[in-house]
């Protein structure tokens, strides 16, 4: 049977976003894909599309700017008549000494990865309390919990979505609205310009991560698994 929910999936042009979304299209959703790129979001839309199974629109958009977030929600609900599901994965890294980080690398990462999913989830809750109900799924990392060297804003703004999905999910709960956060470790995804290829294959896949995604929203109403941690299963051994 059918889904027939609609969701949106930021930074989903590609990647882990990439296969969430093309896993609750052949669901039977109504996706929309958002990037900050047009033509990657046009691109990948057109291919979900393709699958012949639920709906996909692409719609761009810079999760660092409110009015296009609020943009972004209202053109969903206008298109599919509702919101049932926000994932929110878009995100980017800069990585450094403090010493060498600009101010710029510094606002962008803490502005897209935090402040952009706090954007997107204040424009969301409405429409999803006028469902009756949700689920928001925050995409951290396990640098949300394990400082690195060098990843002194990646960190700070992972820390502070586990914090902020955490008080979220308190703040939601008798809404009816679930509130989930994922932790990766390494993906073998498109992160930080990265290309995947054969070295990847010990790493989580994009596709892996998407089968969490379909395993949550699966769970009865009565249940809700608020943080997941995934890790690859057989990393290469250290030396020495």
């Amino acid at each position: 049977m059918a889904d027939s929910r609609v969701a949106v999936v930021t930074g989903s042009s590609k990647g882990i976003g990439y296969a969430i979304a093309e896993a609750l299209v052949r669901s039977g959703m109504s996706v929309v894909v958002s990037a900050r790129k047009a033509g990657d979001v046009s691109q990948a839309a057109e291919r979900l599309t393709a699958l012949g199974q639920g709906r996909a629109l692409g719609i761009p958009c810079d999760v660092r700017v409110p009015a296009a977030v609020g943009e972004l929600v209202n053109r969903t609900v206008a298109e599919f008549g509702g919101l049932d599901i926000l994932v929110n994965n878009a995100g980017i890294g800069a990585f450094g000494p403090v010493g060498d980080l600009s101010v710029e690398q510094w606002e962008a990462v803490i502005q897209t990865n935090l402040s952009g999913v706090f954007y997107c989830c204040r424009a969301a809750i409405p429409e999803l309390r006028r469902r009756g109900g949700g689920w928001i799924i925050n995409l951290a990392s396990l640098a949300g919990k394990n400082a690195m060297l060098g990843g002194t804003a990646y960190n700070a703004s992972k820390f502070g979505l586990v914090g902020f999905s955490e008080a979220l999910m308190l703040d939601l709960r008798y809404d009816n609205i679930r509130v989930s956060y994922l932790m990766p470790g390494s993906v073998a995804s498109h992160f930080n310009e990265h290309t995947p290829g054969p070295a990847d294959a010990w790493k989580i896949q994009p596709e892996d991560i998407a089968r969490v995604v379909l395993d949550l929203l699966a769970m009865p109403a009565r249940t809700m698994a608020s943080r997941i941690e995934i890790r690859p299963s057989q990393p290469p051994r250290r030396e020495g």
